[in-house]
């Protein structure tokens, strides 16, 4: 009884392993390669460029101070400067050329800077430029011409953005002048496409003063956008913009910023104290800092404006939040706040009026918790101890005095 049952086992296992063989051979009977490995579960995502201006830019532009009277003498000496300073160090790194280094187009339409003013050519100028460690920028128009009526984008835009990528170009500010009839949102897009064609990474500054309110469209078009008309030396001028860019919080972020202007800091029409206040809140509003200014000859305060490192890091901590008003005082007093990525809150106190004013704050207005805090002033440079407020009592409020048209700028980290 035993030995059939082993043979009808054995014919069980021959007829077993015939199937396997014709499974891995497959009808023509040669043997297969290896299975295919299974796809992956995800697949690898294309890599993403860089985003461009991460932080709000920083650097310096010819306009404020030189407009017109620009030549290849005064970029040279302005990167030196901009190294000899301690710019280049506390973060000014884009060295741009505004309006008025064209002069015409060759008859192939290429872009011709102004060879009486600029001998050595463009690329050879930024060169020099990105030699000092720094960056290069340059200036156009959407338009046919310029502001100051030299050549124009118009029609050329892809031939201008490989132009300026072959001249090392790092960055680009674009005008609206002479554009009135032309859609902005297509228009500026148009020439970013022409930017991402050229194959260079370059930052797009948008310049057409708020009036298509960029803030709704350019974010992945532009860097950073202009939010008004040009800034003036003047106090009036800075107060004015600021309470426009004021309301366009939710718009800026990391590569996409609100612009309210470049600076005035050290060109002359306001005092130490207004100059303070104009950098303190283009500081905690996240705006871009373009010293406009001549930086071969700054005086000990202008310089002690722009080389304030603890203030550029509030316009440049990586959180990328635009402060915004909290308190709005009726006899010209303001208080701002700019949360920051290490739980901080940076806290402006404004004076607007002609006199001086005590103002004060919360720590629930600011959103830290109630307890003590660690007080830094910004500007002293100095810590101002803990200061404890727990909600409870009104003397506890945190107070300071501001000067006329001055500001106080603190640093409050809670649960110190």
């Amino acid at each position: 009884m035993n030995k059939p049952a082993r043979n009808t086992l054995s014919l069980v296992a021959i007829a077993l392993l015939a199937a396997a063989v014709l499974a891995a051979c497959g009808p023509g009977g040669k043997a297969k390669g290896p299975a295919p490995a299974a796809p992956a579960a995800t697949e690898a995502k294309t890599a993403q460029p860089p985003v461009l201006a991460p932080l709000p830019p920083m650097g310096f532009n010819t306009w404020n101070k030189f407009g017109c009277d620009v030549d290849e003498k005064l970029i040279r000496e302005t990167a030196d400067a901009m190294v000899e300073t301690g710019m280049l160090e506390a973060g000014y790194k884009y060295l741009v050329i505004d309006d008025c280094w064209q002069v015409d187009r060759a008859a192939d339409g290429r872009i011709i800077a102004d060879p009486q003013r600029f001998p050595s050519g463009m690329k050879a100028l930024a060169d020099y430029v990105h030699g000092k460690g720094l960056l290069f920028g340059i200036y156009s128009d959407i338009g046919p011409k310029t502001c100051a009526g030299r050549p124009g984008a118009a029609g050329h835009f892809d031939l201008d953005a490989a132009t300026y990528a072959e001249w090392g170009v790092d960055y680009i500010k674009v005008d609206w002048c002479n554009c009135d009839d032309l859609d902005a949102p297509a228009e500026y897009a148009r020439f970013r496409g022409a930017l991402d064609r050229a194959g260079r990474p370059i930052v797009l500054s948008i310049c057409e003063w708020g009036r298509n309110d960029p803030w709704t469209w350019a974010k992945g078009v532009g860097q950073l956008w202009r939010t008004t008309a040009d800034i003036g030396d003047n106090w009036a001028s800075v107060v004015w913009i600021i309470g426009a860019n004021s309301r366009l919080a939710d718009a800026a972020g990391p590569g996409h910023w609100n612009d309210p202007d470049m600076l005035e800091v050290g060109n002359g029409g306001m005092t130490f104290d207004e100059y303070k206040t104009h950098f303190s809140l283009w500081a905690v509003m996240a705006a871009p800092l373009m010293a406009g200014n001549d930086l071969r000859a700054m005086s000990a305060e202008t310089r002690s404006i722009l080389l304030n490192k603890e203030v550029i890091a509030v316009d440049q901590d990586p959180l990328g939040v635009q402060g915004r008003v909290i308190i709005e005082r009726g006899y010209g007093g303001q208080v701002w706040m700019k949360p920051l990525a290490d739980g901080s809150r940076a806290v402006a106190f404004v004076n607007y009026s002609d006199r001086e004013l005590a103002q004060y704050v919360r720590w629930a207005q600011i959103g830290i918790p109630a307890g003590p805090a660690k007080v830094r002033d910004l500007w002293a440079r100095e810590d101002m101890g803990v200061h404890s407020d727990t909600g409870k009592h009104y003397n506890e409020r945190f107070e300071v005095k501001v000067p006329s048209h001055g500001v106080v700028l603190v640093r409050i980290w809670p649960g110190a």
